[in-house]
C-alpha cells in the first residue's frame, strides 16, 4: 500500500475526515476507473453512470473495507462487479428488443460524440465485442490498461492461470477476426 493510501486508510476511519479523504480517494482513482469502465460498456454517458454507481457503492461500502487490499484493488473490484451488472441488466432488456447487446453497444459507441478513435480503433473494438464477456474484461485490462496478472486475479478473484489463458484466447480470436475481414 502506498504512503498516500495508508494515510487516506487512517483518515477514512476517522469521522471527521472520512468525506474529504473519500473526495481525495475519488479523485485519485475515476479517470482510471472510467476507462476501465468505459472500455466495456463503450458509451460515455453509460460510463458515467456506472462509475457514479461505483463510487456510490465505495462510500456506502467504507465500513467492510477491511485493508487487506489496496483502495485500487478495492474499487476495480466494485467498478467490475457494477460494469457486469450493467451489462447483464442491459442484455435482459434486449431480449425484448431486436438485436444483441453487442450490436447496441457498437451502435452506441459509433453515434458516441466522445468517441475520438479512427477506423482502426473502431475496427478493434468491433472485434473486442466479439469476445465473450471475461474474454473482453480481461482482454481490455490487459492491453488497454496495463494491469498485471497478479493485480487481476485480486480484483476478479481468479487465478492467473486462468486468466493468461483468457487473454491468449482472446488474442487469438481478435487475430481470427482481423484475418476475416481481410479476406
Amino acid at each position: 500500500m502506498t504512503a498516500s493510501e495508508t494515510e487516506l486508510q487512517l483518515q477514512l476511519k476517522d469521522s471527521h475526515k472520512r468525506a474529504g479523504a473519500f473526495s481525495a480517494l475519488v479523485r485519485l482513482y475515476q479517470e482510471r476507473l472510467y476507462w476501465h469502465i468505459r472500455k466495456m460498456v463503450l458509451s460515455h454517458e453509460d460510463a458515467n453512470d456506472v462509475l457514479q454507481n461505483t463510487f456510490m457503492k465505495g462510500w456506502n461500502g467504507l465500513d467492510n473495507f477491511r485493508g487487506d487490499a489496496q483502495f485500487s484493488t478495492w474499487l476495480y473490484r466494485i467498478a467490475t462487479n457494477e460494469t457486469l451488472s450493467f451489462l447483464s441488466n442491459k442484455r435482459l432488456r434486449n431480449l425484448q428488443s431486436l438485436g444483441s447487446i453487442e450490436d447496441n453497444l457498437l451502435h452506441n459507441l459509433q453515434s458516441d460524440s466522445h468517441f475520438i478513435g479512427n477506423e482502426a480503433q473502431l475496427k478493434l473494438q468491433k472485434a473486442i465485442l466479439t469476445l465473450p464477456e471475461k474474454q473482453r474484461l480481461v482482454f481490455n485490462m490487459k492491453y488497454f490498461e496495463e494491469i498485471t496478472y497478479d493485480q487481476m486475479s485480486e480484483i476478479l478473484e481468479t487465478s492467473s492461470g486462468a486468466l493468461k489463458a483468457s487473454y491468449h484466447h482472446a488474442v487469438k480470436k481478435i487475430e481470427k477476426y482481423f484475418n476475416e475481414e481481410l479476406d
